[in-house]
């Protein structure tokens, strides 16, 4: 089969395509016959060298994948040879077929073509970990979502606006902010303009920030926090490390997460995409939530969809058809 690798670590011309065998599916997982793949900002980082890979995981890329199962392990039960799927994976994504724990694996959400729903599963199952779980989100609530028109970001929108929440979210150009009000977005705001915090506080203030930057943003995030406030780091685009004024953090008596999806073990896995389907598809077969396609590119343009995905273009979801 094909699958997409990293030769040399750094831009996307060090992404490759080799011929590998295809995967057995141990008892406990099932062989997906690949269709599409997400891209994610952790294959960035693996591209780069500085993923640390859970252990066992493959070193070949992608973290979520759509696809028609083509093989059973011998202790699933459930789910039948031919069943169209989505599947947060630990690594594998870009290639032919993949292996994954059947924990890890969901049908299409009703109404859902095959190649959008792609990219569903590690978004979904990322906010559903961050914003309800370790954010503890309580209906009426208010969150601010860095980087709204990713992949992320535009999941974080819908799903908060469909439970009854308002959401905030920043990005880096009229056109994206547009984009994100379009989507539901309470208040769109462009960092490149103004300060978020100010603009946050001066609408009342976030019960939760889902952050991807880290580093730079730290101190404006605690500021835009209201007393009582969580804030879940997930990404560090804007350093690993900055100065935290604990003056603050006791003063608001606040909250502060850091959270991956990926080092997570399959039990645990296994328990988010069950939360993550039980609340995120019937919200998807309502319409409530829809998915963002924003390109779709042959797997074997693999170099120019990470150049596309770097350039910071992209508005929703960057996919790769597997079978092209």
């Amino acid at each position: 089969m094909r699958a997409v690798i990293v030769e040399t670590p750094g831009g996307p011309e060090g992404l490759a395509i080799h011929e590998r065998a295809i995967p057995q599916p141990s008892s406990n997982e099932v062989l997906i016959r690949v269709a599409a793949a997400g891209l994610n900002r952790t294959d960035v980082i693996q591209r780069g060298g500085r993923a640390n890979l859970p252990e066992g995981a493959s070193d070949i890329l992608g973290l979520e994948v759509s696809g028609t199962i083509a093989q059973l392990g011998s202790d699933v039960s459930g789910i039948s040879v031919g069943d169209e799927v989505v599947a947060l994976t630990d690594s594998g994504g870009y290639a032919e077929y993949v292996a994954v724990p059947a924990g890890q694996v969901a049908p299409v959400p009703p109404g859902l073509d095959l190649m959008d729903a792609a990219g569903i599963p590690e978004v979904a199952a990322t906010v559903v970990l961050n914003v309800l779980l370790n954010g503890r989100y309580q209906e009426s609530e208010t969150v601010l979502v860095h980087g709204g028109t990713g992949g992320i970001g535009a999941l974080a929108i819908q799903l908060v606006k469909a439970l009854g929440g308002t959401i905030f979210a920043t990005a880096g150009s009229a056109g994206k902010c547009a984009r994100v009000r379009s989507w539901g977005a309470d208040a769109a705001i462009n960092y490149r303009e103004e300060e978020f915090d100010q603009r946050v506080q001066d609408l009342g203030g976030a019960a939760i920030i889902l952050d991807t930057v880290a580093g730079s943003y730290l101190q404006r995030n605690l500021n835009a926090l209201k007393p009582g406030g969580r804030m879940i780091t997930i990404g560090k685009q804007g350093g690993a490390s900055d100065t935290l004024d604990f003056s603050m953090l006791m003063k608001k008596k606040l909250t502060l997460i850091g959270s991956l999806l990926r080092n997570r073990t399959t039990e645990e896995k296994a328990r988010i995409m069950e939360e993550t389907t039980r609340i995120v598809w019937p919200l998807l077969e309502d319409g409530k939530i829809q998915t963002t396609t924003d390109r779709v590119f042959a797997l074997s343009e693999v170099v120019a969809t990470h150049a596309y995905f770097d350039s910071g273009q992209h508005i929703g979801k960057v996919l790769l058809d597997c079978r092209s």
